[in-house]
């Protein structure tokens, strides 16, 4: 969400210094050296079998489930290296915690990492990260890229839309003091305002968002079985450059609409030296009278600030082969929404003029200029209201927000989209979207809540998001929903969350609507999520209920879901300290789950309600099976939270003795770290 994940003061602890992080590249927790691979299965030293995963696991693992991309996934940590392999660590700002699988490779000036293709290959993706200059704002850096040891091109990386820092929302200065001195400071358990002195924490301060990515087309199609490799120069600046994956695709030939508004017709530059905003606004205008779609071929479009969208088509040659790029530009005056800035972005008209409909967006690239987090800024790839409309195969980039829609609007569907690198959310559904998809998209590196349905004023209803892959939120959540009526989420893949947040939230908070009629979550997979909530210094779950502004009791079902190598738990059912006597949660039922790995429990209990549980089979359960605390009364009737079990709960995680409600709290056990994930 596009705003604090609670109204409280910030309150995070145990947080490392830029040096530590750095410190953690280069030393800590390396598992190999030299020239090898980790973990390749098969193959000869010189050219290994490639592992291709999904989120940092084998395939089979979650088949049928998350977003069906075109592209392979490879992680550095499995590629032939003379770098140095970092990880796993899943504590918050760190770079490993923020790598895809909580592992990475570490390159020196001159080293390497070399990836076998899996399949015939003609554009890549490279997820890495580099320094940030001394005193912010990022600096560049080389790194060459070869195919069977022929140069093909060498790359310019940027940190300069990375690295964060410092108390929400956040700032681009390392040297910067504290944003909010009045805040509680856990990493000395005092509000500093109540100190005198005030305390003096480390700079930089909390630094985080570590990630971006590039792609490349490669310079033609190379089969099965080549080898590419990323060496970093060694006239490189960056004292060190670390590369997290690389995937790889085969692009098709642009798309071609002969009849349409083509907006090199109206003037469009698509060498991008020249503004074309004006050029498409034209276009638009007689594809609006004319019913003709607007085409805008390959190229790259300079467009500074908003194109508005209304009962238009806009067709891209396809998202490798058209992109629309543009500045942040900073307002004379501050917009009547409270923008100080505007970008690129396509925007439907506001829900309080009558909102766009029939609009159809496919096929092209938005690539932003954000760089810090100011939340009354309109600097998403799309937003606005847009009823009846479709958004398809776009990819979008370096903008605040991917796609935030504020409604009252309906029937919306965002499908086959990549949402990367964002500062704030993916996606989120805001204030009265109805009957809407989320389908088939795949969202990586956002600054908050990654795909969001909230409820803040008029409720949600009736929406689903369906087979989306979400990897390494960096703050707050992978799938959050906000309040809302007979919504869906199913089928989804979320993956390490860093921090504040885990894979699914349902959470009554942000002064959302509450949750009436049902609530289906159905067949998701969550992997390596559940982050350490330093405001109550306890572990969350890889779902976890939030009772903060109300009660949650709607119809809420939890279906088939897996829970792979939980941080923590599986499972959380909690309610706020100050609230835990005024609110609960009840009515929840949980059936047909696999847990395969928790640090402490299947399902933690930390409020007044109840839950059911059926077909629930659990492995390798750090602390005991239930963890129930209640809202912490401890009476001699046992604790106000009950559980229920409705049969086939295997595994011996819910022994009798625990039925309905004995108390087994232990406020902070210790953490026993799983296995892998492996076949059921």
């Amino acid at each position: 969400m596009s705003r604090p994940t609670t109204t409280r003061p910030d309150r995070r602890a145990r947080w490392r210094t830029v040096a530590a992080t750095l410190a953690v590249v280069v030393a800590t927790t390396v598992t190999g050296g030299g020239v090898g691979t980790a973990r390749a299965h098969g193959g000869s030293p010189a050219n290994p079998v490639p592992v291709v995963t999904r989120a940092a696991l084998d395939p089979a693992l979650v088949a049928g489930r998350g977003a069906d991309v075109r592209f392979l996934e490879q992680e550095a940590e499995h590629a032939r290296t003379d770098g140095t392999p970092i990880g796993p660590d899943r504590t918050p700002y760190t770079l490993t915690s923020e790598a895809s699988g909580r592992r990475a490779v570490s390159l020196a000036p001159g080293q390497y990492v070399e990836f076998t293709l899996p399949a015939a290959t003609n554009a890549v993706t490279v997820r890495y990260s580099i320094p940030d200059a001394p005193t912010g704002g990022g600096i560049t850096a080389p790194l060459d890229v070869s195919v069977d040891r022929r140069p093909v091109r060498t790359m310019t990386l940027t940190s300069q839309y990375a690295w964060l820092y410092n108390q929400y929302p956040f700032t681009n200065d390392p040297t910067a003091d504290l944003l909010h001195p009045d805040w509680w400071i856990t990493e000395c358990s005092c509000v500093p305002a109540e100190t005198t002195p005030a305390p003096v924490v480390a700079k930089p301060f909390r630094p985080h968002h570590f990630y971006d990515e590039q792609r490349l087309r490669l310079d033609r199609t190379y089969p099965a079985g080549s080898v590419l490799r990323l060496t970093v120069p060694r006239r490189s600046v960056a004292a060190w450059t670390v590369i997290d994956l690389l995937d790889s695709e085969l692009v098709g030939p642009p798309r071609i609409v002969p009849v349409a508004a083509n907006v090199l017709a109206f003037g469009a530059d698509p060498t991008g030296r020249r503004d074309s905003a004006a050029a498409i606004d034209r276009a638009v205008a007689v594809a609006h009278r004319t019913k003709l779609p607007v085409y805008l071929p390959p190229g790259t479009y300079q467009v500074n600030r908003h194109i508005v969208v209304d009962d238009v088509t806009i067709l891209g040659a396809g998202n490798w082969y058209t992109v629309v790029k543009g500045r942040e530009v900073a307002l004379d005056t501050p917009a009547p929404d409270g923008s100080v800035h505007t970008g690129v972005g396509f925007y439907g008209r506001p829900a309080a003029e009558g909102g766009s409909r029939n609009v159809h967006l496919s096929g092209f690239a938005v690539e932003g200029d954000v760089r810090e987090r100011i939340d009354t800024d309109q600097v998403n790839g799309v937003g606005g209201a847009l009823s009846h409309s479709s958004i398809d195969g776009l990819h979008l980039r370096h903008t605040k927000v991917g796609l935030w829609f504020d409604g009252p609007m309906t029937d919306v569907r965002v499908t086959n989209t990549i949402i990367v690198d964002q500062i704030a959310d993916g996606l989120n559904l805001h204030t009265g979207v109805t009957n809407s998809v989320v389908r088939n998209n795949f969202v990586r590196n956002t600054g908050d809540d990654a795909l969001a349905m909230w409820s803040e004023k008029v409720g949600n209803a009736g929406n689903t998001i369906d087979r989306n892959t979400v990897q390494s939120p960096v703050l707050a959540n992978g799938i959050a929903l906000y309040g809302g009526t007979d919504n869906t989420v199913s089928g989804n893949l979320v993956a390490d969350p860093v921090r504040e947040g885990s894979a699914i939230q349902v959470g009554a908070r942000f002064g959302a609507e509450p949750f009436t009629g049902h609530l289906s979550i159905r067949d998701n997979t969550t992997v390596r999520a559940g982050t350490y909530e330093l405001n109550w210094k306890i572990g969350l779950g890889a779902i976890w209920f939030y009772a903060l502004d109300r009660s949650i009791d709607a119809d809420i079902r939890v279906v088939g879901d897996h829970y792979l190598d939980s941080t923590y738990n599986a499972v959380m059912l909690v309610s706020e300290w100050a609230v835990k006597d005024r609110y609960s949660i009840t009515n929840v039922r949980f059936s047909d789950l696999r847990v395969d790995g928790t640090g402490t429990s299947v399902v933690s209990a930390r409020t007044a309600g109840s839950a059911a549980f059926a077909n629930v089979d659990a492995r390798h359960v750090g602390a005991v099976g239930v963890n129930n605390c209640g809202s912490f009364h401890f009476t001699p009737a046992g604790s106000e939270f009950g559980l229920t079990d409705l049969g086939g709960n295997d595994g011996g995680w819910l022994a009798p003795w625990q039925l309905p409600n004995t108390i087994t709290c232990d406020d902070r056990p210790p953490v026993v770290p799983p296995p892998p994930p492996s076949a059921w």
